[in-house]
């Protein structure tokens, strides 16, 4: 079976900016990373992670293009087939790619085909919106929140007389 999969780039820019792609089921994680790269026009050199989400675009488990874990634990892309992580119930995906810039897309099965005979796959079906040059600011709750107070607590940090150490313990 074919999937087909819209993948859209979460941007604050007025022009939608997506990618359809079909690709294999049996096929991996690291294969849908590869035409995801290709389609938005990276080259594919920095790290990436896929993880799995849920219907309100939480993230939840990660699969990771390389194991930097100290116990070798990772769930690795080029090990996961993309049936194994979606599915029609499960069909949502959170993409990241380079995480210093963190550009990050929203990968959703749209669709389940059979597979037509003398077709390349994956193959890119469409594609809507240029890419920006750098990858969208993330604007994080505490951003939103003009009464955000990190310090709410009342203590003052300068003040050794009213917190409770010794300054001199060793």
């Amino acid at each position: 079976m074919i999937y087909r999969f819209r993948v859209i780039l979460d941007n604050d820019t007025e022009e939608d900016v997506f990618r359809d792609l079909e690709i294999r089921e049996t096929d991996t994680l690291e294969d849908l990373h590869n035409i995801i790269t290709q389609s938005f026009g990276f080259d594919g050199t920095e790290m990436a992670s896929f993880y799995i989400s849920n219907d309100s675009w939480e993230q939840g488990e990660e699969i990771s293009l390389f194991d930097l874990s100290e116990d070798n634990s990772a769930r690795l892309m080029n090990e996961t087939t993309i049936n194994d992580v979606v599915h029609e119930i499960q069909p949502k995906l959170i993409y990241v790619y380079d995480f210093l810039s963190m550009w990050t897309f929203y990968v959703e099965l749209a669709e389940i085909v059979d597979e037509l005979e003398g077709f390349d796959y994956p193959n890119l079906m469409f594609v809507q919106g240029q890419v920006p040059d750098t990858a969208p600011e993330k604007l994080f709750e505490a951003d939103e929140d003009d009464d955000f107070d990190e310090f709410e607590d009342g203590i003052d940090v300068d003040d050794y007389d009213s917190l409770d150490f010794d300054e001199h313990w060793n």
